[in-house]
């Protein structure tokens, strides 16, 4: 039996190609704002809503009319202040100064707490696991960036504390921050300890300049004295600070005996 062949159907009919659909010219500038300009006062002349015209209304008083007279009235009243009041207000500003004063010791704390981890971090760097010494110049190079940010963290707070003027602060920031110095590892190379000395150099300068705009109370320098001499076995450095703040105390005494 023969097969019977039939014609067999397109599945999918390519349509005709449609003609090209000519570009859309981009607008310019001038023309986008000419045409909101000329558009504008069609939007600015319809009416407004009936809801936003009985917002302004008042009920029994007409519409209203924009008048602050009572507010007027209620600042150009002044009383004076009673007893009660004026010891609330004296407590409350009391209040104020002791907690920036409790401020102030705060931010010495994270300073003094960020100082210690930034020597803790030059301790971290330093690699143990050797047979040569830890304190060699591969030793150095590996803690060379923690010594920087060591110093660098010396100086910026303490100048911080200088335009604020907060001269005891930077007593006690400078003395600290000399305490965590002289805990910085010495290394075999005379040249590698370099950074150590800056950052007595600079602390230092901290002190003396401080201790020119700042006279301390006797106890005050009392232990600001006995704080300098221990440092000053640490390094020489702080000899011209502690000078300074022994012909402070002379004065003063002089004085109390006259």
């Amino acid at each position: 039996m023969a097969a019977v062949c039939q014609p067999r159907r397109a599945l999918v009919e390519i349509p005709a190609p449609q003609p090209k659909i000519a570009a859309r010219m981009r607008r310019s500038y001038q023309e986008i704002i000419s045409s909101r300009v000329v558009a504008s006062p069609v939007r600015a002349a319809r009416p407004a809503s009936t809801r936003q015209r009985q917002s302004l209304d008042l009920p029994g008083e007409g519409v209203w009319s924009g008048r602050t007279e009572p507010c007027e009235r209620m600042y150009e009243q002044h009383t004076a202040l009673s007893t009660q009041q004026l010891i609330q207000l004296i407590q409350s500003l009391i209040s104020v100064e002791q907690s920036q004063e409790s401020r102030i010791a705060f931010d010495l704390k994270y300073l003094h707490e960020e100082l210690q981890l930034k020597k803790a971090n030059v301790y971290r760097s330093i690699p143990y696991s050797r047979f040569g010494s830890n304190r060699d110049a591969h030793c150095y190079r590996k803690a060379y960036q923690h010594l920087v940010a060591f110093k660098v963290s010396c100086y910026e707070w303490g100048q911080l504390l200088l335009r604020n003027k907060e001269w005891d602060c930077v007593l006690e920031h400078a003395l600290v921050a000399w305490r965590y110095t002289s805990e910085l590892p010495q290394w075999d190379t005379a040249n590698h300890n370099v950074l150590r000395e800056q950052c007595y150099d600079i602390l230092a300068a901290h002190i003396l300049t401080a201790l020119q705009h700042f006279q301390p109370e006797p106890k005050r320098g009392q232990e600001l004295l006995r704080r300098m001499k221990m440092a000053q076995f640490h390094s020489q450095t702080i000899r011209p600070c502690l000078e300074e703040l022994q012909k402070m105390m002379a004065s003063n005494d002089e004085m109390e005996t006259k």
